[in-house]
């Protein structure tokens, strides 16, 4: 091989490892499996194939393409999986790997390839894998860092021992590959200095995967935190709503003690239905159909307080939306809202208004009452000073799970009534 063809051969092989770590970085399913803090034996044999099936594919092209010995990274690859996934398993895959070249007379292949899973095997379950995923070929070259760091807390720089490890089993590959020729592939070169790029290229090759792989690591790494964190703002809303809907609703009960106990009883058993479904575990969404009979129950406790004359209940719900899911106790402080601040000023009270739709795919449904209104204020001014914690809790829950893809809108006439607007996905949010 001529000096500028090796050159190339080395180019176009920093350009296969990082096609190749790209290309499996974009695979959901490789994701998953690669990045799982622990992995069932199949799950693992399923991690090996993602690897296995197009690098061995790759050895054998190296053996009957001619001059295209870049697609041949098996020393690398076995490297690779020894440091991150165990020396069991890069021994195994070594001997998978060496495969086409056996079946070719290169029959050194299987034990080499053996010899370096277990060498990065055995070494990375004594490195932190932090370090693994932080390795560099380009170290520190300043000595006095070195030195100081060294000083201050002598240790092993690993990194420098993966580098030197790495390097040096591609050393002595080259050196078994011109010791017994046509038995063990090498890329040889001529030239000495030639020759010591060639032995840097395996740690630069390795380098390249991992900042690859670390870089997808991060960026799931800074997803997860990021869904972590909207679910315990999503966790301190819920938390936030529930204490203030009970109180609101046990003052309701309370006030039919004396006057009807009777009446007072029933709605107690009613509450503690409330109360059942609050207190238990339940999901982030449910069903629309399962929200309004939710509502169903508080509005029946506060039809008995104030009357069925004062308050009255009309549905438009379109039947389509009743399976759709919405987030859990959306209605109920909306509805409490109205009661509150529309309905109980007015003497001869009025009427609660529930409507939902399907317009495409968004589901469109409203709270509105016929009650005083909100005065002059408004709807920009909610987050600010707000109908209530109720509203704003609904706006903010609203937020953390849609994003810019819902739309909350209050509209109010004084005199005339309020209505409040919600538009959703129809499916579940993307986020």
């Amino acid at each position: 091989m001529t000096d500028k063809l090796l050159l190339i051969t080395l180019l176009v092989k920093l350009g296969v490892v990082a096609s190749v770590a790209s290309i499996l970085a974009r695979a959901s399913g490789f994701r998953r499996l690669f990045f799982a803090e622990k992995r069932s034996p199949a799950q693992t044999l399923e991690l090996l194939a993602f690897f296995l099936v197009p690098l061995t594919l790759g050895v054998w092209v190296r053996l009957v393409v001619p001059n295209f010995l870049a697609a041949d990274i098996s020393y690398e690859t076995v490297v690779l999986l020894g440091l991150l996934v165990g020396p069991g398993w890069a021994i195994l895959s070594g001997a998978v790997l060496s495969v086409p070249a056996v079946l070719h007379h290169e029959y050194l292949a299987l034990p080499f390839n053996m010899i370096v899973g277990l060498a990065a095997g055995t070494v990375g379950r004594f490195v932190e894998k932090d370090e693994v995923w932080s390795f560099t070929p380009f170290i520190d070259l300043s000595l006095y860092r070195w030195v100081r760091r060294n000083l201050i807390q002598p240790r092993v720089d690993r990194q420098i021992f993966l580098l030197v490890l790495i390097a040096a089993m591609e050393m002595a590959r080259d050196w078994i590959a011109r010791a017994f020729p046509h038995r063990l592939f090498a890329l040889v070169a001529g030239a000495l200095w030639l020759q010591a790029l060639v032995w840097l290229s395996a740690p630069i090759v390795v380098g390249i995967a991992l900042k690859v792989w670390n870089t997808l690591r991060l960026e799931m790494s800074l997803e997860e935190q990021k869904r972590l964190l909207l679910e315990a703002r999503l966790d301190a809303l819920q938390r936030q709503i529930n204490p203030h809907f009970l109180f609101n609703t046990l003052n309701s009960v309370a006030s039919l003690v004396r006057s009807k106990p009777e009446l007072a009883r029933k709605m107690t058993v009613k509450l503690a239905n409330i109360l059942r479904a609050l207190l238990k575990e339940h999901d982030t969404y449910v069903p629309l159909r399962d929200e309004l009979k939710f509502t169903d129950d508080y509005l029946d406790i506060e039809v008995v307080r104030f009357g069925a004359d004062k308050l009255r209940v009309a549905k438009e719900i379109d039947p389509r939306t009743l399976d759709l899911p919405v987030p859990s106790i959306l209605l109920q402080p909306l509805i409490e809202n109205s009661i509150k601040h529309g309905l109980e000023p007015r003497i001869n009270g009025g009427t609660i208004t529930l409507r939902s739709r399907l317009e495409g795919d968004r589901l469109l449904i409203e709270v509105a009452d016929d009650g005083v209104g909100m005065g002059e204020r408004p709807a920009s001014s909610l987050r600010r000073t707000g109908a209530g914690i109720g509203m704003k809790n609904v706006q903010e829950r609203l937020e953390v799970l849609y994003g810019k893809q819902a739309r909350f809108k209050v509209t109010s006439n004084p005199g005339r009534g309020t209505s409040v607007e919600i538009e959703i996905p129809a499916a579940f949010p993307p986020r």
